[in-house]
């Protein structure tokens, strides 16, 4: 770190007082690299760019010194610049990995990585199947009676046990049992014709 503020140094050939900053600046920064570089390993998630993160800080302190105001202390200033070096870190790596369909996976089949990864989201005639499926169940619920379509709604719609259902219906448990086998059945019935 002396290297880099002795180059530093060297190149703008300081005023007393502000080499007087300087010193500070650095004295701070020495007295809290663990800290700091712990503050930026959360920020972006490991050490190697962490470390790249409290040195751009540093540099950016160095160069900016003229613009510390003193409206707090200067360790403050120097966290506030080191989260934001540690921000653009993190800014500049790409959101997400991109590997195009159609390029080679790099096995020996040679084959693109389009026929090899599955894609688990439904065909459009899957979704058209199960929209009409949709419609014909909706269409063959209201054909039940309202006591059955009440019963079958709170246990396998709404999820509800056997026993909250008899409490809310306020029915004995066999009775719920049975609704739902009837309404099963109906259903079944129904949606076979």
């Amino acid at each position: 770190m002396g290297t880099i503020l002795d180059a530093l140094s060297e190149r703008q050939a300081p005023t007393a007082s502000s080499q007087e900053e300087i010193q500070r600046l650095s004295n701070i920064f020495t007295g809290r690299l663990p800290s700091l570089t712990r503050i930026a390993i959360r920020l972006v998630g490991n050490a190697a760019d962490a470390e790249d993160a409290v040195q751009d800080a540093f540099l950016s302190a160095y160069t900016h010194l003229d613009q510390f105001r003193g409206q707090a202390k200067m360790s403050t200033w120097l966290t506030t610049i080191v989260i934001n070096a540690a921000r653009m870190k993190v800014r500049a790596r790409p959101r997400q990995v991109h590997i195009p369909l159609d390029q080679e996976n790099g096995s020996q089949d040679r084959r693109p990585l389009s026929d090899i990864v599955p894609d688990s989201r439904p065909n459009p005639e899957e979704l058209c199947r199960s929209w009409e499926l949709a419609g014909r169940l909706e269409q063959a619920f209201t054909q039940l009676s309202p006591y059955l379509r009440k019963t079958f709604q709170l246990t396998e719609v709404d999820g509800l046990s056997i026993r909250d259902t008899a409490q809310a219906l306020r029915i004995p448990q066999g009775t719920v049992k049975a609704r739902v086998s009837r309404a099963r059945k109906k259903l079944k019935q129904l949606l076979q014709t």
